[in-house]
């Protein structure tokens, strides 16, 4: 049946972490969108008390008295997803794959915004990857969904510059607006057939892994300027660390500047003008803030007034 004018949009959102935040407020501010159902990953333990808590977009979803389902596989809503008759389904990192029976459903389809400028970075960790590998720029992918994973038709990308200096948690949160700004324009240009979904060339398509937790240790062998990009593009999570005596130091953050020097041993900690400085396989780099196992995240300076013997140990 198709949508008539001035008749309300029924839309079902799928999202669960901050991210997904801005984009469903932009949903939620749109008066001809009607959010019919809200689908977020089940309450989960958190922190070292394993408190249960809701996923961010539950919070907000519960503020604004909208419908949520919480469902552990969402293969298992198909046919209350039929029930609530959504002409469109809009999904930002709701964490699970949606299969074709559900992609299906919505007239207009699912929609999905995705944190990289496609056909590049496919995959969870695309907020990491162009950090991680010095990118000029990155940007947002509002794309219909196919079986595929973040395979299908492009509908609107928007950019940004990178300067070199953004960890990851600035780029999240730069890129989950960007995303939310573009959002109900590109929705109604779709519904009204404004725009031509371009498919992807899939010759320069680059997949990226999910991160683990052991993904951020460091290898010291590698070059500092490296290194100071996988600190940034770590940063919070899955962070980074070395090892001294298997114990691990979190290295929190450290200087764009890289120190032009090979005088060292690869891991050797040294003073670098009165700083603190690591070695690496090519240059050094200065450490700005790092977190000894067990301990709280403290200034490099203050770190040496109580462990000057710590110059010259090699880190692993």
């Amino acid at each position: 049946m198709p949508i008539v004018p001035n008749k309300k949009i029924r839309l079902i959102f799928m999202g669960t972490p901050d991210f997904s935040l801005p984009g469903l407020q932009a949903l939620i501010n749109a008066p001809h969108l009607d959010i019919v159902g809200v689908f977020t990953q089940p309450d989960k333990p958190v922190g070292r008390k394993q408190i249960i808590m809701a996923p961010p977009v539950k919070v907000l979803a519960t503020e604004h008295n909208i419908a949520i389902f919480q469902p552990q596989k969402i293969k298992t809503t198909t046919d209350v997803i039929k029930n609530l008759t959504p002409n469109i389904i809009v999904v930002i990192a709701y964490g699970q794959i949606i299969p074709p029976e559900i992609l299906a459903i919505p007239k207009f389809g699912c929609v999905n915004v995705h944190a990289s400028l496609l056909p590049r970075y496919r995959g969870a960790a695309c907020l990491n990857a162009p950090i991680l590998n010095g990118d000029k720029e990155t940007g947002v992918t509002i794309m219909q969904m196919d079986a595929g994973l973040d395979t299908g038709p492009i509908l609107r990308q928007s950019k940004i510059e990178l300067k070199g200096q953004e960890t990851l948690e600035e780029l999240h949160d730069e890129l989950s607006l960007l995303g939310a700004s573009i959002l109900v324009t590109t929705l109604d240009d779709f519904i009204a057939k404004k725009i031509t979904a371009q498919s992807q060339d899939d010759s320069l398509a680059t997949y990226i892994k999910t991160l683990k937790k052991t993904d951020g240790k460091i290898d010291l062998n590698k070059p500092a300027q490296e290194i100071e990009r996988m600190i940034r593009a770590y940063n919070p999570w899955p962070g980074t660390h070395v090892l001294k005596d298997n114990k691990t130091i979190k290295i929190i953050a450290v200087a764009n500047e890289i120190i032009k020097t090979q005088k060292n041993k690869i891991g050797k900690i040294f003073l670098h003008n009165g700083q603190l400085a690591i070695q690496c396989g090519q240059d050094a780099l200065l450490i700005l803030k790092l977190q000894l196992e067990g301990g709280k995240i403290m200034k490099a300076e203050d770190w040496l007034r109580g462990n000057k013997n710590a110059i010259g140990l090699i880190l692993q």
